[in-house]
Order: structure tokens, then C-alpha cells, then sequence
């Protein structure tokens, strides 16, 4: 693959969290982000979490963020393909995107393959082994009745409401989430070996653990988590025959 081929991969973004002013930097970096890739991109993946909470009414979304969307409207309109999976701070997107930037929306890990490689993407909530109070607490939030009370509170009481709790969420503020537990003990790393005894994949590409990791788990196959853009901003890039993660120093 050429420079101008390249496949770029973020996550965990969490605009709009803890504050909008406090998150306006991350945005400005992001977007300093977004340009430069521009040069050689020729995909970018997106993997959840992009904001802290989104909701889409039937005719309304979320204020703000007009400088990141602007930028990946950007992108996509230079030609470079763009694709979307919802994190678990964003699982209640649906069309916008797709109608609006013509990016396609996941809500559960897809497959690709670039140059011979396969992947398996996607943003990792609620994958593998364990936290059953999380997949519990995902199915009550995306249960179509709990979607329709939710459209019925005013945006202003609703996403002020959800903005608050989601802050509060430890995914954002908690300093366990981003320590190292051990192969045994990341469910994404059993998620993925577990799925290499049906189907081989070269890379399983995952966020959500906002630590920036890449364990081998198997001969030629590798669990990648992107880190995220709160403490970290690294991103992942594939070449066409290595993947790495980096970490954007600039602004």
C-alpha cells in the first residue's frame, strides 16, 4: 500500500465531557488530527465514544461539536471512506450520520480485510467473559421502550440529564480502567482468543478500555486497543503490513 492507502483507527474521544469548555482543547487536537491524516488516509475507522452522550430525537441532536463534524464531513467528502461504531456513550446513534455524512453505523464488531488481512473491529462494550451488570444495564438502554420514554423529556431536561450521569460514569474518571489487569483477566484478550478457535483474524481492533495495548494472541494474530483521546490521544495506523499505535503530540 501506498501513503495515500493508509487505514487510520480511533476511539474514546468523550467530547462534551467533563465540560464543554474543558473538552474544547481535546476537540481542537482531534480536529488538528483530522487534518493531517487527511494527506494519506484512505480509511478511517471511528471506534465509539466519539461524545460523552448523544441522543437523536427525530428532529433534533445534540448542541456542539460543529468543528468535528465539519472536519469528518470534510474527510468524507475528499473521498476518504469513514466508518462508525457506537461505544457505550453513544450507543443511541442512529441515522444522523449515515443520512448526514453518508458514514455507515455499527452497533456490534464487523469484519474487514485490507491487503490480505483480516480484521475484526468494533468498539468492545459488553464482549467476552464477565461484566453481567453491564450487559444487563445495555439492554434495558437499548430496549425500544426505554428509547421511546426517553424521546419523551424535553432535550433540554433529557440530554442534560443523561450528560450529567454519563460524566459520572467511571469510564471517564476512573483510574482502574486504565491499568493493565493481566491476559487472564481482559475479557477483550479472551473475546479474541476465543474467537480464533473458529475463524482466523490477523487483528482484532477494539477501544473502550482507554488503554493503548497490543497483545499478541495467537501465532499471527493481535489484540489492539486504541487508548483514547483523554489522557493518551494515540491512534492506530495500518500500512498494509504492520499496524501500529501512535501517539499525536501536535495541535
Amino acid at each position: 500500500m501506498s501513503n495515500s492507502t493508509r487505514i487510520y483507527f480511533a476511539s474514546d474521544q468523550h467530547f462534551g465531557a467533563p465540560t464543554p469548555q474543558l473538552s474544547f482543547p481535546r476537540e481542537q487536537r482531534f480536529v488538528a488530527w483530522l487534518d493531517k491524516i487527511k494527506q494519506d488516509a484512505k480509511v478511517l475507522f471511528l471506534l465509539g465514544d466519539l461524545f460523552d452522550f448523544w441522543f437523536e430525537y427525530k428532529t433534533v441532536v445534540p448542541k456542539g461539536f460543529v468543528r468535528v463534524l465539519g472536519k469528518l464531513a470534510e474527510l468524507r467528502d475528499s473521498g476518504i471512506e469513514i466508518h462508525f461504531f457506537t461505544g457505550n456513550h453513544d450507543l443511541w446513534m442512529h441515522d444522523y450520520f449515515e443520512k448526514e455524512f453518508n458514514i455507515p453505523v455499527y452497533h456490534r464488531p464487523k469484519e474487514f480485510s485490507f491487503n490480505n488481512k483480516i480484521f475484526l473491529i468494533g468498539h468492545g462494550d459488553g464482549l467476552g467473559p464477565g461484566d453481567v451488570g453491564y450487559k444487563r444495564m445495555k439492554k434495558v438502554f437499548t430496549n425500544p421502550v426505554s428509547k421511546w420514554l426517553f424521546r419523551w423529556l424535553h432535550p433540554d431536561v433529557g440530554v442534560k440529564l443523561a450528560q450529567y450521569l454519563s460524566v459520572k460514569n467511571k469510564l471517564i474518571s476512573g483510574e482502574a480502567d486504565v491499568k493493565f489487569l493481566g491476559e487472564d483477566k481482559e475479557w477483550l484478550v479472551q473475546y479474541s482468543k476465543r474467537k480464533l478457535q473458529s475463524k482466523h483474524y490477523d487483528y482484532f481492533v477494539f477501544g473502550h478500555r482507554h488503554l493503548p495495548m497490543i497483545i499478541k494472541v495467537g501465532e499471527n494474530s493481535s489484540y489492539i486497543n486504541l487508548g483514547d483521546w483523554i489522557g493518551y490521544f494515540t491512534y492506530g495506523v495500518f500500512d498494509g503490513e504492520n499496524f501500529e499505535l501512535k501517539e499525536y503530540t501536535s495541535i
